[in-house]
């Protein structure tokens, strides 16, 4: 059997490792993972957020599925949208991060479905959501290629995949968003999680993430069509749209 190698962060290792390592990462920040997100991003993360609900289409009663879901804000968005005669299921590979994100959607109020799954292996049938988000969630995937094509597979015709996700910077931030990004940023992860190593990796894994471009290259492979992306803080973070026909 050949050996498949991967990214983790800056490292090449075994495909089979990379899905444990990235476990370890979000078993490590779950309980502070929200905390973490508004301290990196200057609460921008939640702006970002609002933009993809904005653009995804979602009105009441349509189905949605938030892939790597982690903690809840995109479902808890969708559910207050979808209305009563809607559904929005929430799902991650991570049980921690599932766990914590059930039970602040239950703090808040609103009982969804959950499922703890792999996004290259979706457990729903084709042809049945008419909106797939994953946010922020895609780069640590280890078969981008697989995750893009299950996740047009469960779209209905018509419908979309969002994809929120770090992206190429600007080139004139690229040195103030590398200083930012391996010298801060692990050392508020340190002070605040006591793991600097897991942001030290976050830091990294998007440096090896596609480009813009790329990025709507694999999407237009995997056979989604209009693709087109929105770049968000100068492109730090880009939003990427296609459609299922």
């Amino acid at each position: 059997m050949k050996n498949e190698s991967t990214h983790f962060g800056y490292e090449t290792v075994p495909e089979h490792e990379k899905a444990r390592r990235v476990a370890d990462v979000f078993d490590s920040v779950a309980n502070r993972y929200d905390l973490m997100n508004d301290l990196m991003s200057g609460g921008l993360h939640r702006y970002w957020k609002a933009f993809t609900i904005q653009r995804s289409g979602v009105r009441e009663g349509s189905r949605v599925l938030d892939v790597a879901g982690g903690t809840g804000d995109l479902s808890l968005a969708f559910s207050k949208r979808v209305g009563k005669s809607g559904q929005v299921w929430l799902t991650d590979i991570n049980n921690a991060m599932l766990t914590r994100g059930r039970d602040r959607l239950l703090d808040k109020g609103h009982v969804l479905p959950v499922a703890q799954c792999d996004a290259e292996k979706l457990p729903f049938p084709d042809d049945w959501f008419d909106c797939v988000t994953v946010a922020f969630g895609l780069r640590n995937m280890t078969h981008k290629d697989a995750a893009l094509a299950e996740m047009r597979r469960v779209l209905r015709p018509g419908g979309r995949l969002l994809v929120l996700e770090f992206s190429k910077v600007w080139a004139p931030l690229a040195p103030a968003y590398d200083f930012y990004s391996f010298q801060v940023i692990p050392r508020v992860g340190q002070l605040v999680t006591g793991d600097s190593d897991s942001y030290r990796y976050l830091s990294e894994s998007i440096r090896v993430h596609p480009s813009q471009e790329e990025l709507k290259t694999m999407m237009e492979n995997a056979g989604l069509e209009q693709v087109e992306y929105f770049n968000l803080a100068l492109g730090v973070v880009a939003l990427h749209r296609g459609y299922k026909f």
